[in-house]
């Protein structure tokens, strides 16, 4: 709807009704009473044109209009003003720049704001958006290349954003890089919430965020997959996730084989003596095979095999095992630990 100023868009009552404007922080979809008010002029009468919504109910002389915290009018997030008025299905306003949303936008923001070429173009329009403010707010920070983690967004609403991003046309490859406050917002829910993540690179086909999300899943027990989960993920994503569980077992199956190298026979220690450290090895090695974990840690396998030398008389053998554990620690360490 076109409209003749700001004013108009924010008509919500009638000549002698009070207007409350309230800046809307989305950390919560109600908004408190705390926030500071945003100063703009009283609103002209509702008949003045524009259709902008009006009260129904005439004793209520104090209407709420929510406007976002970071797009407001008098935002300085470019050095042009804002052309254009986002409303979401919640009733916040976002103001925006028309010509930064259709550049990021194939679709123009699913067909809802005109081009500058359509003749229904004008400054000063109120687009409704079937989208619920926490989500559109994510959505306008990703297109603006904003950072939104100060609103502590969850990691289900982001995930919301970023599977609607392709319905207003937006790229998520492009706009989610290593170098996007978004990316960096996302890889920050890896350590808690690694799958979701993962599923959601995945889907998005992110690898750069999938790659470091990855390392958060070798704890994870590849039998609990269930058919959708591993729908969601993709095949593509699905076999490297499991190649990675699979490639640092065999690696630390490996690593585990050769056991101690023996050391020149002595007087109280000859290649008969030493073969006790070997057997030990080998029931110790043979232990943490059977179990070996993609996430198994190198203190864990340190404290596994340092014990053995409890059992032994012979200094250089207990050198010997010694120098074999610090060179384990090292392979395994080196070993990749994402896809």
């Amino acid at each position: 709807m076109e409209i003749t100023n700001w004013d108009s868009v924010l008509q919500f009552a009638s000549g002698n009704m009070d207007l409350n404007l309230q800046e809307h922080d989305f950390s919560e979809y109600s908004t408190s009473s705390s926030t500071p008010n945003l100063q703009v002029p009283t609103p002209p009468h509702s008949t003045d044109g524009g259709g902008s919504p009006v009260c129904d109910d005439p004793s209520d002389h104090n209407v709420l209009v929510s406007i976002s915290t970071t797009f407001y009018p008098g935002a300085n997030l470019h050095s042009l003003p804002p052309d254009l008025a986002l409303l979401s299905s919640d009733s916040v306003f976002f103001y925006v720049h028309s010509h930064i949303i259709l550049a990021a936008s194939d679709n123009s923001f699913l067909s809802l704001i005109p081009t500058s070429s359509s003749k229904e173009h004008s400054n000063n329009m109120v687009i409704h958006i079937p989208e619920l403010s926490p989500v559109l707010n994510i959505i306008l920070h990703i297109v603006y290349d904003k950072s939104c983690s100060h609103y502590s967004p969850s990691l289900e609403t982001l995930s919301t954003a970023v599977n609607r991003l392709s319905s207003y046309g937006i790229d998520s490859k492009s706009r989610i890089t290593p170098s996007t406050p978004i990316h960096t917002l996302l890889l920050s829910h890896a350590p808690l919430s690694p799958l979701e993540v993962y599923t959601l690179a995945a889907k998005h086909d992110l690898y750069d965020l999938a790659v470091p999300t990855s390392s958060h899943l070798l704890s994870f027990q590849l039998s609990t997959i269930t058919d959708d989960i591993a729908e969601a993920i993709g095949p593509k994503y699905l076999r490297r996730m499991f190649f990675l569980h699979i490639g640092r077992s065999e690696a630390l199956k490996r690593i585990l084989l050769q056991p101690p190298h023996p050391h020149a026979p002595t007087p109280w220690c000859d290649f008969t003596n030493q073969k006790t450290l070997t057997r030990a090895w080998a029931l110790a090695s043979a232990y943490l095979a059977w179990d070996a974990r993609p996430d198994i840690s190198t203190g864990f396998l340190e404290a596994a095999l340092a014990p053995l030398a409890e059992h032994l008389s012979c200094d250089l053998c207990k050198q010997g095992l010694n120098d074999r554990i610090k060179n384990l620690i090292v392979q395994w360490s080196v070993v990749k630990r994402t896809i």
